[in-house]
């Protein structure tokens, strides 16, 4: 029994370093995949017997040791959809059963990996380098992810809708040391002797075509200035434009009520053209100091709120000490048409696409998934893994969030195999497969001894 014995012990020790060599095999040649978790080798023995008196040889079995928590290097690349996991987690994917386009037939069972290398295939989708789709949260109306359903995140708005202008931004000083006018503008016909500040801002009508409004001012007494808004191009009033009187810091005899504000801050504002509407009224400090004005560039109404800053506060629109018209800041709202230029990968995990009109849309966030021991991961073709009753359920969260890793954006990770470390494991796996054979060589010739004794 002994010299059997022994033989089997052997025998399973080259079973051991055998198995042994394979995972060193296997690390080896995936020691440049993206996203590879190496195999080590946990050996374990089995006893036949054994106590204080007798031990019989028993048994060697080489188990894989799953590395599936080691981080491997974060490798800066060049392709802006490229993501790696800082620390623990998991992307979410799903695998494609079929079909293209509109009629993709994913999978019903959940994967997960950590390579990505993902790109946009032809069909808008997601994939990494292995064929997985990359999943997220879609993002709803009011701008947040929905946290409910995760999905394949396809691009698919490659055109970015014209909106038209509804409000424009003005915050300005008009020079308090200019003279005032001696002719009131306002009456139709009006071409006063004295020039006006102005500015000029380009805005959008309905199909996204480039118009231009020009705001000009003129001086009426130490606290007034009278403004003149002019649409080019509006066919509800193509030549006089809208007049208002705004009054900073003093009184005025008509209107509605003042504000009691500071000298060169906005204290009320008179619409002098009924399209204009009328000025909210009680007014307080620090109330928006607004204009809404109405123009026709042939496809019906569009209302503008010309954004004066606030009443009695110095934002926005001020009159100061000064000889030159200031603008600091002349915005509008409105987009232009705009085709798709490209997408990113932000580190929050929004999916960003980029139109040639300067504007951007989140369509998707990509959360990260963890598991109280991803070791004992299911493993898939592919650097893909499953959930298993062994390593718990998957916790889907937010990316640098509840314990899990943060992402990187523009770089993979590279698999966690060190090569220097398997080639020492190749060595002593080699040796120890020779020594064993040196047991079974030695247990077959003490046994054939034992044979040749009936002679």
């Amino acid at each position: 029994m002994s010299l059997l014995g022994s033989m089997t012990t052997a025998i399973s020790g080259l079973s051991a370093q055998s198995r042994a060599l394979g995972h060193v095999s296997d690390n080896v040649a995936n020691s440049q995949t993206v996203g590879f978790k190496r195999v080590d080798t946990n050996f374990t023995s089995w006893l036949t017997r054994s106590n204080l008196r007798l031990h019989m040889p028993g048994s060697v079995e080489a188990r894989p040791d799953y590395t599936n928590t080691v981080q491997g290097t974060v490798e800066q690349v060049e392709n802006p959809l490229a993501m790696a996991i800082a620390g623990q987690g998991f992307f979410s994917v799903a695998q494609a059963r079929g079909g293209q386009g509109d009629s993709v037939v994913f999978d019903d069972r959940q994967f997960f990996t950590r390579a990505g290398d993902f790109a946009m295939d032809r069909d808008g989708y997601m994939v990494n380098g292995a064929g997985y789709y990359l999943e997220g949260w879609e993002i709803q109306q009011n701008g947040e992810p929905d946290r409910t359903t995760l999905g394949p995140i396809r691009i698919s708005e490659l055109v970015y809708n014209p909106q038209p202008t509804s409000t424009i931004d003005l915050a300005a000083n008009l020079p308090a040391n200019v003279a005032t006018v001696t002719t009131v503008p306002g009456a139709a016909p009006w071409a006063p002797a004295e020039d006006p500040v102005s500015s000029v801002i380009q805005i959008f009508d309905d199909l996204g075509n480039q118009q231009q409004v020009t705001l000009d001012w003129w001086r009426l007494d130490v606290d007034t200035w009278r403004l003149r808004i002019t649409p080019d191009g509006d066919t509800l009033n193509p030549v006089d434009g809208y007049f208002a009187d705004i009054d900073f810091g003093g009184q005025i005899a008509a209107g509605p009520p003042a504000v009691d504000a500071p000298a060169g801050t906005i204290s009320a504002i008179t619409p002098l053209s009924a399209t204009t509407g009328t000025t909210p009224a009680p007014l307080v400090a620090g109330d928006p100091a607004f204009l809404g004005f109405t123009v026709d560039y042939g496809f019906g109404n569009q209302t503008i709120e010309l954004g004066l800053g606030g009443y009695g506060i110095p934002t926005g629109l001020t009159s100061y000490s000064g000889t030159e018209y200031s603008v600091r800041d002349l915005s509008q709202d409105g987009v232009p048409l705009g085709s798709f230029s490209g997408v990113t990968v932000r580190e929050n995990g929004d999916v960003a696409v980029n139109y040639d009109n300067g504007q951007t849309r989140i369509v998707a966030r990509v959360p990260v998934v963890a598991f109280n021991d991803p070791d004992k991961l299911q493993r898939l073709d592919g650097q893909a893994f499953m959930r298993t009753v062994e390593s718990g359920e998957a916790r889907v969260t937010d990316a640098a969030t509840n314990g899990v890793g943060k992402l990187v954006t523009g770089s993979i990770e590279r698999s966690n195999v060190d090569i220097a470390a398997e080639f020492s494991k190749l060595i002593l796996a080699q040796r120890a497969y020779t020594s064993n054979t040196r047991i079974v060589t030695a247990a077959d010739e003490m046994l054939q001894d034992t044979i040749n004794m009936k002679r």
